[in-house]
């Protein structure tokens, strides 16, 4: 948790204080945390497992007044789904046209799922997958969270579900998925395997598979990395500088937004430096902005608090999001030059 703290202040400015809490049944840990919000001006939640880090999260949003925001759900499935609209535009989809797969039922798979149905996938078109198979009505050890995508039948193996499948999104152990699978999808077909350290297949083995793929993982040495830090330090910024009482689905549905259109923005050079890439343009492997693109920042954090604010959940409205966005960055070179010191000093040790 304390490199989430420096990843926190590193990308936004903010300052954070990594709780760790035994706290093992789910009502002491929403005591112990609502307690808290005097001190704070939101909570992020980290490690709570599924089912319980609905719950948890749903009452404590219930009582408290600032953002309570679990980066395990909702971090993913925003970044997912800025990548999933920008793929979808490159090959020629409808979100509401799209057949979706997803392996990995709990919190970021769940999440994702109901994001995705937030941005415009009809729920009937998504087939979840757990350890125990298809999620389907009737079928037993399915708990209220899963049942929302419980297919009407059985329909059958993973490779079964594959067939003519728009999406493939992974979030559960490496190596499931097959040539055979990606090949059987529809065409064009956008893989997001993000399984870490090896996703569920290879980007050479999908590419080899379908060369005109769209592959994401959630790793830095291949195109399109889903990362979470993408999102989690600029939505926070925007919801603390308007006092938001909440981080509401308006709110995550704007950074999606801002996050995939910023990904048509021409690149600077010094992003793909960092990258070691002569230049990054926007296309099948390149939906999403590289993590490291300093720019994310003033694209995704006044989207956020716009949101909040024409939501009814800011309590500071901000006049001026142009004249916010000048400050952002700002206030990043300035933090960065404080911090700058200190990192100098601890590599001449």
């Amino acid at each position: 948790m304390e490199g989430k703290g420096v990843l926190f202040k590193v990308f936004a400015d903010i300052d954070v204080y990594d709780i760790c809490l035994d706290a093992p049944k789910p009502g002491q840990l929403v005591s112990i945390v609502e307690a808290m919000e005097p001190t704070f001006g939101g909570i992020n939640l980290e490690d709570i497992k599924a089912p319980e880090c609905f719950a948890i999260e749903d009452a404590l949003k219930a009582v408290m007044k600032i953002p309570v925001f679990h980066d395990d759900q909702h971090g993913t499935a925003i970044i997912s789904g800025a990548a999933l609209l920008n793929a979808c535009e490159v090959t020629g989809r409808k979100l509401e046209d799209v057949r979706v797969v997803i392996v990995g039922a709990g919190a970021a798979g769940i999440a994702c799922g109901r994001f995705y149905v937030d941005l415009g996938v009809r729920r009937e078109n998504i087939c979840m997958f757990d350890s125990r198979g298809l999620i389907y009505e009737g079928r037993a050890n399915v708990d209220r969270y899963k049942q929302f995508f419980a297919q009407k039948e059985n329909l059958g193996t993973l490779a079964d579900c594959m067939k003519g499948a728009d999406l493939f999104l992974g979030l559960s152990k490496a190596n499931l998925v097959t040539k055979e699978m990606v090949k059987s999808m529809a065409p064009n077909p956008i893989l997001f395997a993000m399984a870490n350290p090896v996703p569920e297949i290879s980007y050479e083995d999908a590419k080899e598979a379908v060369p005109s793929c769209i592959m994401g993982t959630g790793r830095s040495d291949y195109p399109n990395q889903i990362n979470n830090v993408s999102g989690f330090p600029y939505i926070f910024r925007g919801a603390l500088d308007v006092e938001a009482t909440a981080i509401n689905d308006e709110m995550k549905i704007a950074a999606a937004y801002a996050l995939a259109e910023l990904a048509k923005e021409p690149v600077p050079e010094d992003v793909c430096a960092a990258y070691n890439v002569e230049k990054l343009e926007f296309g099948p492997d390149y939906i999403l902005p590289k993590p490291l693109d300093p720019r994310i920042l003033t694209w995704v954090t006044p989207a956020v608090a716009k949101a909040a604010m024409d939501s009814g959940v800011a309590t500071r409205p901000i006049d001026d999001l142009e004249a916010y966005a000048a400050s952002l960055k700002a206030r990043i070179e300035a933090s960065q030059a404080r911090i700058k010191p200190f990192v100098d000093d601890y590599y001449k040790v």
